[in-house]
């Protein structure tokens, strides 16, 4: 059974990707569907739109090369950026431990810091120069661009997630990892400790 659904427009045609699909399976399935699209398209050059599933930074840029490879035409992928209300019940769906949380409504601008016991949800971004402690988990919908310090108190089960991943510096309880702003930008990032060490994965 396909994990696309392929649906025809006027104004563009939508490949909708089921949220379950490994990559692998993706691809293949793509492969067998876009020989009988570019039948259907012959000269037309309707965008197409990927939906659904929220691919990574290099499983997006593998099925834009597939389908350039087969046909001439713009490739959208219209994905949340963030990480919604989706994407906090997956996080908190992981193994770990509830605690009381305090939610921020607002972006943090360079300079802010907020710091509180138990967790932190925070319903925007925060800027370069911003930060973040809770001795629990850390939470945010939007761009995590300051620094983030989770399990403050020496918690190392706690998490730290992001709508979109895109800092220098990440900590939870007493370990750090310091990263590379040009390639450590991914989205809807989940981090934890594994074996003493910082690991970052993307949330399915």
């Amino acid at each position: 059974m396909s994990c696309i659904n392929i649906n025809l427009k006027q104004d563009y045609s939508i490949i909708k990707i089921s949220e379950e699909a490994s990559q692998q399976e993706i691809i293949k399935s793509l492969s067998e569907k876009l020989p009988e699209l570019k039948q259907l398209y012959q000269d037309e050059k309707t965008p197409i739109k990927i939906t659904g599933k929220v691919l990574k930074n290099k499983e997006i840029e593998e099925v834009r090369k597939l389908i350039k490879e087969q046909m001439d035409v713009e490739v959208i992928f219209d994905m949340p950026q963030t990480l919604g209300l989706s994407g906090i019940v997956r996080a908190f769906q992981k193994d770990i431990d509830f605690s009381e949380t305090k939610f921020y409504k607002e972006s943090l601008r360079s300079g802010q810091k907020i710091e509180e016991e138990g967790s932190i949800v925070i319903l925007g971004d925060v800027n370069s120069g911003a930060e973040v402690i809770a001795s629990e988990n850390i939470v945010v919908l939007g761009k995590l661009r300051g620094l983030a310090h989770a399990g403050a108190k020496g918690n190392q089960k706690a998490i730290i997630s992001a709508g979109e991943l895109d800092t220098v510096q990440i900590r939870i309880s007493n370990i750090v990892k310091q990263l590379n702003r040009e390639n450590s930008s991914q989205t809807m990032a989940y981090i934890s400790i594994q074996n003493n060490d910082i690991i970052i994965e993307a949330l399915r």
